[in-house]
């Protein structure tokens, strides 16, 4: 009797491993698509391909405030003195370094995942003398923060490409605090003429579907912003202000 039980938990734990080790792979279909993309899929919508390091100068154009009003983003974000942020996919730190005067009693993470993007950052963090910027290293299914550290979240222009946007997502919501927002930022699907690549693009549809899905809720899409949606997105639980 007692060997049987003991099969029977052995079973019943291989089982349970088997479920927890089961790749979420099982949500990404893979198919023929745009010329830009990677014919990978999530939830109907194809993934691009990540823009590389080659294109920094391209993240730091003189007219990019014009294009995007990055002042109005900010100002969107509504910015305390004493609120963590972690730029997800910061790049060359376009946006952490005008975030971070905002936070002089706070923080502000500037995760990627290219080494020569952290190393831009650590140049100018260190010839500027900023103390509240840190430079973190992303992986492709986690931006590597501690768990409850966010208040806010930002992400621009980065999220559709996402190799594992299931992984990111769920990443990022242990990251953020009870009552934190994230502010995702993606150039207008809706509006053929916003002169972006479609893979490149995102409509609010399609962001709403694919954050349900993972516990979050929008709590408005504020559409200020010249090309750009500007969504901010909470946890289901949560409660609005």
């Amino acid at each position: 009797m007692i060997k049987m039980t003991t099969l029977l938990l052995l079973l019943c734990l291989s089982s349970m491993a088997i479920a927890q080790n089961t790749s979420s792979e099982d949500v990404y279909t893979y198919k023929k698509g745009d010329p830009n993309g990677t014919g990978k899929w999530y939830m109907g919508r194809e993934i691009a391909y990540v823009m590389g390091y080659e294109g920094m100068d391209w993240l730091d154009r003189p007219e990019r405030e014009k294009e995007e009003n990055t002042a109005k983003l900010l100002n969107n974000m509504n910015i305390q003195p004493g609120d963590t942020v972690a730029d997800i996919g910061a790049g060359s730190g376009y946006h952490v370094f005008k975030i971070a005067p905002s936070v002089k009693k706070g923080f502000v993470y500037a995760v990627d995942i290219q080494e020569e993007m952290l190393a831009v950052m650590d140049y100018r963090i260190d010839i500027n003398k900023i103390d509240n910027v840190d430079v973190v290293k992303g992986s492709e299914k986690s931006v590597n923060l501690a768990e409850k550290s966010v208040d806010k979240v930002l992400m621009v222009d980065v999220y559709h490409e996402f190799s594992y946007p299931v992984e990111m997502i769920a990443s990022i919501k242990k990251a953020l605090r009870a009552n934190g927002r994230v502010y995702l930022i993606e150039y207008r699907a809706e509006d053929a003429s916003v002169p972006i690549k479609e893979v490149h693009k995102m409509s609010e549809k399609q962001a709403v579907k694919e954050f349900k899905a993972a516990g979050f809720k929008l709590e408005s899409n504020i559409s200020n912003l010249p090309w750009q949606h500007c969504m901010v997105f909470m946890k289901a639980s949560s409660k609005s202000h």
